[in-house]
């Protein structure tokens, strides 16, 4: 372990950061009043999604490749599938008139969806990271894990301050970025 080696993994872990942070930043929007608990518990969920889908990944080179592989043509289809229905069902509860406190509040199946959406495409970061030793492996993407939870954190509190002044509209534009997200992973998995 070298400068390198920690250099790369911080880049590796912004590079995957980046579509959790977008849907914590949307996560905020949909619900500008999220307690702190809730708060930490979505950049926490990202976190280790994204720190884990790497290690799987390396694990299944290490293991079952001819499985994975198999597997990996699938990635974008099942992540724009789940980003479409969690941002079709952001959209439709942002048409829906509120006449509670909170009722937009974020459940954690929802969460958990998101985690695994937006992290199944870190899986094949396993490939880039296959010639490491399992405990550079595990430094790497416990790296990747603590660089997705702060991104997460900071993505979620800028959400919730826009989304204080924008009510309804910030659900709806929060269910957009979520199918734009699925969209991108997507197109750029079967290119």
């Amino acid at each position: 372990m070298n400068f390198l080696f920690f250099f790369n993994s911080i880049l590796i872990g912004l590079g995957l950061s980046m579509d959790a942070f977008s849907v914590s930043l949307a996560n905020g929007l949909a619900e500008p009043k999220m307690p702190l608990k809730k708060h930490v518990f979505i950049a926490g969920t990202f976190g280790v999604f994204q720190g884990a889908m790497p290690l799987i990944g390396w694990l299944c080179v290490h293991t079952i490749i001819e499985q994975f592989s198999f597997f990996q043509a699938f990635i974008p289809y099942i992540a724009l599938a789940l980003l479409l229905f969690l941002g079709v069902k952001m959209i439709i509860e942002g048409l829906k008139p509120c006449e509670e406190e909170g009722c937009k509040n974020l459940c954690f199946k929802t969460i958990l969806l998101q985690g695994v959406a937006t992290s199944i495409d870190a899986l094949s970061v396993g490939f880039t990271i296959a010639e490491y030793v399992l405990l550079h492996a595990v430094v790497c993407t416990s790296i990747i894990a603590l660089i997705t939870f702060a991104c997460c954190l900071l993505g979620v509190e800028l959400g919730k301050r826009f989304g204080a002044k924008f009510s309804n509209k910030a659900t709806i534009f929060g269910g957009a970025i979520l199918i734009l997200i699925g969209l991108e992973i997507f197109i750029t998995g079967i290119i």
